[in-house]
């Protein structure tokens, strides 16, 4: 799986793109789971067409298009990077997108877009670019909430929609700045939902929406929409050989977004649960296939080879329903698994710690 902002660093390097993120298996169980502009001149659009969208409105794209532009914007960070062979540290330019969620500056856009920023500049459709600063972001999720010093007057929040409402087949269009070409809008359709994406701490996102409208470097951090115009994911990851396009995009859930952005809103970070171990499904429920030393699970004497099959009760049927379990609970809370080991039923207790950011 490919993280897609732009990135470019000065001092006598070419272009490059983000780091390359491994879809392998999860390494562990707590999981939900990149000068001032002041033309006044209208941005170029690009608009391309994936595939035809499949729309529950009457809407067209054009007039989705119409009345969500203004809210989406590009977002351009500045980082120390590695030392130049010239001599010196150089200094690295990452762009990525993102769209505001608030009249108070509030700019949703994804953890792997800023992380390790120094400075964070965000532009608008009007031509004018703004200083802002990273409110907080969550590595486990790959959300970032910004802070740009703009006026009210160009803050025009996107709705977020209710993600566990979208269906496979419904028409959604992105709306980006791939390869630094603002206000990019292509189409599309969801091509398959409850998707597992790997987070840029290598833990997992569940629930992420697959679609097959056109993304690429550059888009991350920018909204897929409905074709009611509303918000149902973050765009963030894509799955290619190529390093283009390939059709196979992945968006983090409006529902988790919104979650998430509140949270870092209202305390500037996330804590998430953890057990502490590698899982896979088995015919009967979650199975531990590593224990890591000093983790919860393993002062719980939980071991490899264990089943879970209920926590707190409530049936554990695979991995992801463990997942989302554990997820759904605080660092700190006593949990009760019922797992099978050598054939036999054992209960044990476990009081779950914080997630690792990294």
């Amino acid at each position: 799986m490919q993280l897609f902002k732009n990135s470019r660093t000065a001092l006598a390097t070419a272009m490059t793109s983000a780091a390359l993120v491994g879809a392998g298996s999860v390494a562990a169980i707590a999981v939900a789971v990149d000068d001032d502009a002041t033309s006044d001149a209208a941005p170029q659009v690009t608009v391309t067409s994936a595939a035809p969208a499949a729309s529950s409105s009457s809407s067209t794209v054009a007039e989705l298009y119409k009345r969500s532009a203004d809210s989406v914007v590009e977002i351009t960070v500045t980082s120390s990077g590695e030392a130049s062979p010239l001599g010196g540290g150089g200094t690295q330019q990452a762009q990525g997108s993102g769209f505001a969620y608030d009249t108070d500056g509030h700019v949703i856009t994804n953890q792997h877009v800023v992380d390790n920023a120094q400075s964070v500049s965000v532009a608008f459709p009007n031509g004018k670019t703004y200083s802002a600063t990273v409110v907080g972001s969550d590595p486990s999720t790959d959300i970032a909430v910004l802070d740009v010093d703009a006026p009210a007057s160009v803050l025009k929040p996107l709705e977020l929609a209710d993600s566990s409402n979208v269906e496979v087949g419904d028409g959604v269009i992105a709306i980006g700045s791939p390869f630094g070409l603002e206000q990019t809008v292509t189409t599309g359709i969801v091509s398959a939902l409850h998707r597992q994406i790997t987070a840029p701490n290598n833990f997992s996102i569940d629930d992420a929406i697959q679609t097959d409208a056109a993304i690429n470097h550059g888009n991350s951090g920018g909204p897929l929409l409905d074709m009611d115009g509303e918000v149902i994911g973050v765009n963030s990851q894509i799955e290619s050989e190529s390093g283009g396009n390939d059709g196979v995009g992945f968006a983090v859930p409006s529902n988790t977004v919104a979650e998430i952005a509140d949270a870092l809103i209202s305390d500037g970070s996330v804590e998430h649960a953890y057990l502490g171990v590698a899982t896979a499904d088995s015919g009967e429920g979650a199975a531990l296939s590593e224990v890591r030393s000093g983790t919860p699970a393993a002062r719980a004497g939980l071991q490899n080879g264990d089943v879970v099959t209920k926590l707190d009760g409530e049936s554990v049927g695979s991995a992801g329903e463990l997942r989302r379990l554990i997820d759904a609970k605080s660092p700190g809370d006593e949990v009760e698994l019922t797992i099978e080991r050598n054939g036999s039923t054992k209960t044990v207790t476990v009081t779950l710690g914080t997630r690792p950011s990294a």
